[in-house]
């Protein structure tokens, strides 16, 4: 089967990376984005080709045993990242001045930010967009109604991993505080997704939520 990398969607491009790559030990990353005027796909082909990415499960087993490195690669609309894991490798030559490490330093993606601790993937809301949604959300607490607030959590667009879920509780605590401060009615945590969708990565296909472990 041909390799897939390209992400239908942000939930499938932020899963890909939270579930099958960052918990098996591509924790060294280059963020790009393919410039304006260039085909996708054709960046595509050129760095799976360049990086030897392209291979199947046993010939990656090998390489570990052999301590080389192996590199995967995935890409949602222009934005892409690739990711590989301790090892020899030409990708550290090559991409040695934009090589991060995501146990130290999160790949941010259109406001979530991934990193690894303890060997687990960690999915939360990026620093700067929580920041941001928590003003917003504090600024009108008292002066928008209960349903217009409801609705304003309900659109969230981030899937709910555990730190996710965390700073959404805190986000409907704090407007709940300020309300109940103020007088007016609290919002129930129905207003907010709490169950993660499990999807299919390179496919339009939604599953039910999830109930098993998720990232950590």
């Amino acid at each position: 089967m041909p390799y897939r990398c390209e992400a239908q969607t942000l939930e499938g491009f932020v899963q890909q990376l939270a579930t099958s790559y960052l918990p098996h030990g591509y924790v060294f990353f280059v963020r790009g984005r393919v410039p304006d005027g260039k085909s996708p796909v054709e960046v595509d082909r050129k760095l799976l080709a360049r990086y030897g990415v392209e291979r199947s499960k046993w010939a990656r087993a090998r390489r570990k045993v052999a301590g080389l490195a192996n590199v995967q690669y995935i890409r949602y609309g222009r934005d892409f990242v690739l990711l590989a894991t301790p090892g020899a490798h030409q990708f550290f030559q090559t991409e040695a001045e934009s090589i991060r490490d995501a146990r130290r330093t999160p790949i941010r993606m259109r406001g979530y930010a991934l990193s690894v601790r303890g060997g687990h993937a960690h999915v939360r809301i990026d620093e700067d967009t929580y920041r941001s949604l928590r003003g917003y959300l504090f600024s009108i607490a008292t002066h928008r109604s209960a349903a217009h607030l409801a609705a304003e959590f309900y659109a969230l667009p981030f899937e709910p991993y555990a730190p996710v879920r965390r700073q959404l509780l805190n986000l409907l605590r704090l407007v709940n505080k300020r309300r109940k401060a103020a007088g007016y009615s609290v919002l129930s945590h129905t207003v907010l997704h709490l169950r993660r969708r499990i999807v299919k990565p390179f496919g339009l296909e939604v599953s039910p939520p999830d109930v098993r472990q998720e990232a950590a």
